[in-house]
């Protein structure tokens, strides 16, 4: 896993156009390379700038390339950092999401110091909530945000025995 960058660009873009993406997560209105160049550098960029953190491309070992991001996002509507993650449609199931989700809370604990997480997902968005309790995620309730969108709410404490 490592930082996005700008070179990233035309991966983000595939991977926020997938139609799980857009339909669990949501539109980001990125249309073009170009956009998702934008996005990178105002969304993901200035989150490691800002909160330390941020999401991450999730790399196959083998010869590099993106199949995902994973990693922390840190929203004005929750107290706590929420553990987020997206695959492209031909990397799903195979089990990047569990082992880099692993890796991103093994950081939040051990580099970021962070105590507990959330996790969000859509009401509907079985896979996900299926990881998230593998992970150890404990649901905690239904939760509206200001769009007046109803979402799960996660909570798993880092802490160690």
């Amino acid at each position: 896993m490592r930082e996005l960058t700008e070179d990233d660009a035309s991966f983000v873009n595939e991977l926020l156009n997938s139609p799980k993406f857009i339909k669990y997560i949501g539109d980001r209105g990125v249309r073009s390379d170009e956009d998702a160049r934008k996005f990178i550098v105002e969304r993901y960029r200035k989150s490691y700038e800002v909160n330390g953190f941020g999401l991450y491309a999730v790399l196959q070992k083998d010869d590099g390339i993106p199949v995902g991001m994973c990693g922390f996002v840190k929203r004005d509507t929750l107290p706590l950092p929420d553990l987020g993650f997206a695959f492209l449609p031909e990397h799903e199931g195979r089990g990047y999401g569990y082992e880099s989700s692993i890796a991103a809370l093994e950081y939040g604990r051990d580099e970021l110091n962070l105590n507990e997480v959330l996790a969000i997902t859509t009401l509907d968005n079985i896979a996900s909530v299926g990881l998230l309790r593998k992970l150890g995620f404990e649901f905690e309730r239904i939760f509206e945000t200001p769009e007046n969108e109803s979402l799960n709410l996660f909570r798993l404490s880092l802490a160690q025995n």
